[in-house]
């Protein structure tokens, strides 16, 4: 608590001890806002023509844009000089606005709400091969892990602390790794050639232990990893401990949503309770 107390100051335009400058309110408010008006023109375009869309679907977008904003604000920019602050920011952006986000399904509404010969240019890119291959769910894990990896067991950490532009990138590959991920095991939009649900389990079943194993490993090598990344060892520790619990929280909640999505789509319900006749049982 006091690191993080320490660390506030630096939200009102100061920089992080690292040397990356701190967050400003007008990148958060953009990235909600746009996004958001777009999506909700979107929405409106449908109601106009007569057709209805989820409401469910506009807050579960709307929420992974405020996850969003609410990771880059001044106050998390500033905390993320912290290794504990970067962690939470890890988490918001790379697993829990992601899936938020792809729950809203903007695939499926930008398909609905564009004019007949711009939909079959979207949906004739959508079924090429290089992007079949982009987002399949393997592609996703080794992009959305394999990246994690890359970032705390090399130099790069140390780098995203010193340069502003490593820092922003970060965030970019965090959300797009994290989007597509959540997208290719549970997202409603439409994927052609998308893999069963027993992959789809077992991408997240994978993801999920690699996930764990490296928040294990920076957690046992705190006073070594990231190499040059200057924190403390108790601050690695609580960092990895964020990262272990926090993931796997948001594991929970991607399975809830696959295994939510695959309940709608095969109609299934609990069996009814069969009469006493039938069960055998004598009648009263």
């Amino acid at each position: 608590m006091t690191g993080l107390v320490e660390l506030l100051p630096v939200a009102h335009g100061g920089t992080h001890p690292g040397g990356t400058a701190a967050g400003t309110w007008p990148l958060p408010i953009l990235v909600a806002t746009l996004p958001m008006a777009l999506y909700l023109a979107g929405v409106g375009r449908l109601h106009r023509s007569g057709r209805t869309w989820s409401t469910w679907r506009t807050t579960g977008f709307g929420l992974g844009l405020m996850l969003v904003a609410a990771a880059l604000s001044p106050a998390v920019e500033a905390a993320a000089a912290d290794a504990r602050g970067h962690m939470v920011q890890h988490l918001l952006l790379g697993m829990y606005a992601p899936l938020a986000l792809a729950l809203g399904a903007p695939m499926t509404l930008l398909l609905a709400a564009l004019p007949q010969r711009s939909r079959r240019r979207v949906a004739a890119v959508l079924r090429t091969r290089p992007l079949h291959a982009l987002t399949h769910v393997a592609t996703a894990v080794v992009l959305s892990v394999g990246g994690l990896y890359l970032l705390y067991l090399t130099p790069l950490y140390a780098l995203t602390t010193h340069s502003e532009l490593a820092h922003h990138l970060l965030h970019v590959h965090l959300l797009l790794a994290g989007y597509l991920f959540a997208w290719a095991v549970a997202g409603p939009d439409p994927a052609p050639r998308r893999p069963g649900m027993a992959a789809r389990i077992a991408a997240v079943i994978a993801a999920g232990g690699a996930h764990n194993f490296l928040a294990q490993l920076l957690y046992s090598r705190a006073p070594h990893l990231p190499p040059g990344s200057g924190h403390s060892a108790v601050e690695m520790e609580l960092a990895a401990q964020w990262m272990y619990y926090g993931g796997h929280l948001a594991d929970l909640a991607l399975l809830t949503a696959l295994f939510a999505a695959w309940y709608r789509r095969t109609g299934r319900r609990l069996p009814a309770v069969p009469p006493a006749s039938a069960a055998g049982l004598p009648l009263q």
